[in-house]
Parts: structure tokens; sequence; C-alpha cells
């Protein structure tokens, strides 16, 4: 029996070794140097300061600007990706419907793509006025043009709608994968027992999507929340600070700024904040009593 847990130890081993490398040590590490007064300037020399970079961050006059930013881009994308991609699974998951092959190919096509390749060519479709949004999409949508330059409005509009194409797919797929594991034999017996379409997702679909919902949401949130490329390829962060994420403003503290302690005072927070809206969500959405 030992031996067995030794050999057991032994094969889990080089992923908790990878986990330790690739995770634990740069928190940790993060959290030391938020301590500090790491920067370009004193990269070699840097010493403790204490809690002097998290008291900096709280005196800014915007950080409840980037944390509403936040919850903004977290809960903007997360809401439209997954209504977006369930509809699209539903649509799918119709017995009755014919070339669901080609629909499904098509569909996934956003996948097919580098994601940063991808934001450029949306960053090419959306500058105004010369991008294919402006010129064409929208206004035979009679829609009004999309100016992220001197909108905030315009900008988060361009930033989900940029994001949800991205994302879409993987939520589709996912949800699209749970309808096809539920038993068809369910929906044949509500249809003799003269259950309505309304019916038989509330009482067949949905519950049998419980753990998947479960699953997607709460990965899905601390991915969206830490996700910045879209962000910082399209807008910026601007116009001004008006979607500067948390996540964006760390990474320019870093790399614009090269103060790497205060950088990594705001990655610290970040995290915080993700796991406190986490344990909330999972609290009072009760969403992980799915997997009992």
């Amino acid at each position: 029996m030992k031996k067995e847990k030794l050999f057991s130890l032994f094969y889990i081993l080089p992923i908790v070794i990878m986990i330790l490398f690739l995770f634990v040590f740069p928190l940790l590490y993060s959290v030391y140097i938020s301590f500090t007064n790491l920067s370009l300037l004193h990269f070699l020399t840097y010493s403790y300061v204490g809690l002097r970079n998290y008291l900096i961050i709280f005196q800014y006059g915007y950080f409840l600007e980037l944390l509403k930013n936040t919850l903004i881009w977290t809960i903007g994308s997360l809401l439209t990706m997954m209504t977006l991609g369930f509809v699209l699974a539903l649509i799918l998951n119709q017995t009755d419907l014919k070339g669901r092959s080609i629909f499904y190919a098509i569909l996934i096509l956003p996948w097919a793509f580098p994601g940063f390749i991808s934001i450029l060519i949306w960053q090419g479709l959306w500058v105004d006025p010369y991008g294919m949004m402006n010129r064409l999409v929208l206004p035979l949508l009679h829609l009004p043009r999309v100016n992220s330059l001197t909108s905030t409005t315009d900008a988060w509009i361009e930033l989900i709608a940029t994001n949800d194409w991205l994302s879409f797919p993987y939520f589709m797929t996912v949800f699209y994968s749970a309808l096809q594991s539920i038993p068809r034999e369910l929906y044949d017996i509500a249809d003799l027992d003269g259950a309505n379409a309304f019916t038989k997702f509330f009482t067949i679909t949905l519950p049998s999507l419980k753990r998947t919902i479960a699953f997607v949401f709460i990965t899905s949130f601390v991915f969206t929340w830490n996700n910045f490329y879209p962000i910082y390829v399209l807008t910026g962060g601007g116009p001004g600070i008006s979607t500067e994420t948390f996540i964006v403003y760390a990474y320019q503290e870093a790399f614009s700024y090269n103060n790497f302690a205060l950088a990594a005072a705001w990655s610290i927070i970040s995290t915080i904040f993700v796991i406190v809206l986490g344990i909330i969500v999972i609290k009072y959405t009760r969403i992980l009593d799915s997997f009992t």
C-alpha cells in the first residue's frame, strides 16, 4: 500500500513542481516586491517600504474608477458571451436543423485565428470613419457610428462586442456538448405528457446544465477579470482611463513606467478582489450546489 502511494506521489510530482514554479513562486514574489520600491531606478538597490505602495494606490483619485471599469468589463462581457453561446448551442441542438456541421464549422471560425491577430483585425474594423463597422455594417443596421476615441460608451461597446466575437465559440461548444449529453428520451417522455417548449426547457434542459453553467461561470469570471489584451490593443484604456481595468493599469505601471513594485501591488489587490467577489458569487448564488 505504501509503495502504491509512493508511486502515486511520484507520478504527480512533476505537476506539483510545475504549479509551484509557474504559479506559487510568481505569486509569492509579487507579494514580496509589492512591499519594496523596486523600479528601473532601484532595480539592484531596492529596499523594504512597507505598505507605501498600497497607500499610494488607495490615495489615487481613480482607484474607484478602475474598480468600476473592471466590473463593467467582467460582468458585461460575461453576460453577453454566455448568453450568445447558450442561444447558439440551443439552435445547433435542434434535431430538425439541416446543415448542422456546416453551421458549427462556421461558428467556431473565431477560434481558427490567433487571438492577438483577431484583435488587430477588429481594431481596423472599428476605426472611425474608415473601418467597415462604421462605413457599412452599422449604417445598414441603422445604428449610429462608434468612436472609441471620444466616447466612453462607444469604447465599451467596441470592447465587449469584440470580446464576445472572440469568446462565444468556447461557450457555444461547451454548452452544445452538454446539451448533446442530455438523454433524448427525457424530451420524448415530456412530449407524451404534452409539455411545451418552455416547460421542457425549464424542467429538463436547465436542470441538466447546472454543473456546466457553474463551471463555465466561475472559470470565465476569473479569466475575463484578468483578460487585458482586447482593452490594451483596442483602446489602451482610453479615452482617458475610462476603459482601464486593474490588470491593464498594472501592466502599464510595470512596462510603461517601470514601477514594478507598484504594479505588483495593483496585481495583488486585483487578485484579492477577484477572490472575494468569487466567494460572494459562489455563496449567494449557491452555484456550487449543482456539484453535490
